[in-house]
């Protein structure tokens, strides 16, 4: 991803002697989307101090919605260098956002924030013309239809196969991160943060028509082989990135790599999933 056009550089925040925990960064990268309100307030925050450059910040700020913080988590991932992200919502949801308020102090915001390490899911994927790819995915992995024609999915969990033909639109294995995403409008199962737990669904199943899906420790491997492939193509998608045409994908949560969210006191990640399971609207 290109994100030279909205790098900036901040002057470091203020030291707080009174907290010795409180988080200290020397320099701070802003990203921001490309959206008018995003660029916005951008232009606000770059008036405000000297920011540093991507590849020499301690902590990032991200300007935007969660598609734009996923983008940036993934730049990071891709070059093998993470620092902490603090995003402020100028998008739609914000899940992984913070309020976006243009008179507060942002080196206040900084120092009080609370951090939280989310550990994303890896996907190995082989393609029907053999080519192989290895993919980051900090919400899902979603294997899914190409054509009118249902896929056919065999699912293995483990060492077992324990599905030998899944038949639907498809199927997803999600985080706890994202398993309010679009697991959760697959009537998948919304997973605390800390549950070191998968959520694997099926997306509009066939058969086995009572299969409704299944939560699984994360230390286990999951493996998706399509059947029939010529007849029931496939494509996967993890996040926003897809592979068409697929044979196979083995997935698993990658314990090694952290990637750390900055929330707000008394806005952490936790919080929002479980108030995420009493809303009624």
């Amino acid at each position: 991803m290109d994100t030279s056009h909205a790098i900036d550089t901040a002057r470091a925040p203020e030291r707080n002697d009174n907290k010795e925990d409180a988080p200290s960064f020397e320099r701070i990268a802003l990203l921001a989307s490309e959206t008018p309100r995003a660029q916005e307030a951008r232009e606000h925050l770059a008036a405000q101090g000297d920011w540093a450059p991507l590849d020499e910040a301690d902590v990032v700020v991200v300007l935007g919605g969660d598609g734009f913080m996923l983008q940036t988590l993934h730049a990071m991932l891709d070059v093998g260098r993470i620092v902490p992200a603090y995003g402020m919502n100028l998008g739609t949801v914000g899940f992984l956002m913070n309020r976006y308020d243009k008179r507060a102090s942002l080196q206040k915001r900084l120092r009080r924030t609370k951090r939280k390490a989310i550990a994303p899911l890896r996907m190995h994927a082989t393609t029907q013309g053999g080519e192989e790819h290895a993919l980051w995915a900090i919400n899902e992995v979603s294997l899914l239809r190409e054509t009118r024609q249902t896929a056919w999915i065999e699912v293995t969990v483990g060492s077992r196969v324990r599905i030998k033909k899944l038949v639907g639109d498809g199927v997803l294995v999600a985080t706890p991160a994202g398993s309010t995403a679009y697991n959760l409008s697959a009537n998948g199962p919304i997973l605390p943060l800390d549950s070191e737990m998968l959520a694997l669904t099926p997306i509009s199943p066939f058969r086995p028509r009572r299969w409704k899906g299944a939560i699984l420790p994360d230390r286990m491997k999951i493996g998706l082989k399509v059947l029939d492939p010529v007849k029931r193509p496939v494509s996967a998608v993890a996040d926003q990135k897809e592979l068409r045409d697929i044979a196979e994908v083995t997935l698993a949560i990658a314990h090694d790599t952290e990637l750390i969210l900055l929330f707000d006191p008394g806005q952490s990640l936790e919080e929002r999933i479980v108030a995420e399971q009493f809303k009624t609207e």
